[in-house]
């Protein structure tokens, strides 16, 4: 058990666990992405850490750039997004892949898939290191590469954080009950 703040959490995924899940979804992104030169578009600041384990093992040639936004207050998630840091580099006609720490109600990720459509993108791909599908308000939502799928809990490290605490923690952990 560790303390973040005022909160206890318990280990819930082990590092080890995290990396064969990044390790099979970058397999199938080597076999499927295969000249396509590929943008990965990582959405700062959670999933900096999934990014930079992906990256590693990404064999095709590509480039990475990054974007912030903001759906989290706190433990809750918002309904509204707020766009920080924008997309410098031009998409049009090139294959996006976005690259993001989780996808709970997907109220970011259909924010920020508007905001891509508008660049005239060639095909725009989602990978995700965790994914609650009960937590999904948008149905219609497809998710091109899961690493792992969580239940609905409060979770935080490898990336993910409380109030700003726990990012750098190398195994994930849920809000103890």
């Amino acid at each position: 058990m560790i303390t973040i703040k005022d909160k206890d959490f318990e280990l819930f995924i082990h590092h080890e666990q995290i990396e064969e899940s990044i390790s099979r979804i970058a397999e199938q992104m080597n076999r499927e992405l295969e000249g396509k030169n590929p943008l990965f578009l990582t959405v700062l600041n959670g999933a900096f850490m999934f990014a930079s384990e992906l990256m590693k093992r990404v064999t095709v040639s590509s480039e990475i750039t990054f974007v912030r936004l903001a759906s989290y207050d706190g433990m809750s998630t918002t309904e509204q997004v707020k766009e920080v840091l924008g997309l410098n580099e031009s998409i049009k006609g090139r294959t996006v892949i976005i690259v993001e720490d989780i996808v709970d109600t997907g109220n970011t990720m259909i924010s920020l898939l508007k905001q891509l459509k508008v660049e005239e993108p060639k095909e725009v791909k989602i990978a995700t290191l965790l994914f609650k599908p009960a937590a999904l308000k948008h149905a219609d939502l497809h998710l091109d590469y899961v690493a792992l799928r969580i239940p609905s809990d409060f979770i935080v490290g490898y990336g993910l954080d409380y109030d700003g605490y726990g990012r750098n923690l190398r195994d994930i952990y849920k809000l103890k009950e």
